[in-house]
């Protein structure tokens, strides 16, 4: 064990963390997301929903700045306008990033082929519906690094 690491990054996702580079995209997924099918890499985050797991990489993990579609959600198909848990992805990306993150709803068959083109796919025992998020990471600034 080493300090300071959540509990919910496991070495397999410390080291897919570490080994992206700027642009690269990883899919938190919910329990209901074929995540086998999409992931080019599969990260299994059992036990754990996907506000757990971001909650925990969100600290390390810078978002794409350059993007305007750096947090990624699967758009609704009823007429839900915004699922309950966007506003908890919303409240933890505002805090790590230090400002107002907005999310990018796309069609679902898009969020698919996207998630297919992810460096990673973490699969989470997430039960909440719409609660898949696709990250772009950016830039470690000189002055984030210790």
């Amino acid at each position: 064990m080493l300090r300071g690491i959540p509990r919910a990054i496991s070495p397999d996702l410390m080291h897919v963390l570490l080994s992206m580079g700027h642009g690269d995209e990883i899919v938190l997924a919910d329990g209901n997301f074929p995540s086998v099918t999409h992931a080019r890499r599969l990260v299994r985050a059992d036990g754990l929903s996907v506000p757990d797991v971001l909650n925990a990489i969100a600290r390390f993990f810078p978002l794409d700045s350059y993007a305007d579609d750096h947090a990624v959600v699967m758009a609704t198909v009823e007429d839900i306008p915004s699922p309950p848990i966007w506003t908890t992805f919303e409240a933890v990306l505002a805090e790590s990033e230090g400002k107002v993150v907005t999310l990018t709803p796309i069609e679902r068959f898009a969020f698919y082929e996207r998630a297919g083109r992810a460096f990673a796919v973490v699969a989470t025992s997430e039960s909440a519906v719409y609660a898949n998020l696709i990250l772009k990471k950016g830039v470690v600034q000189p002055h984030e690094t210790g």
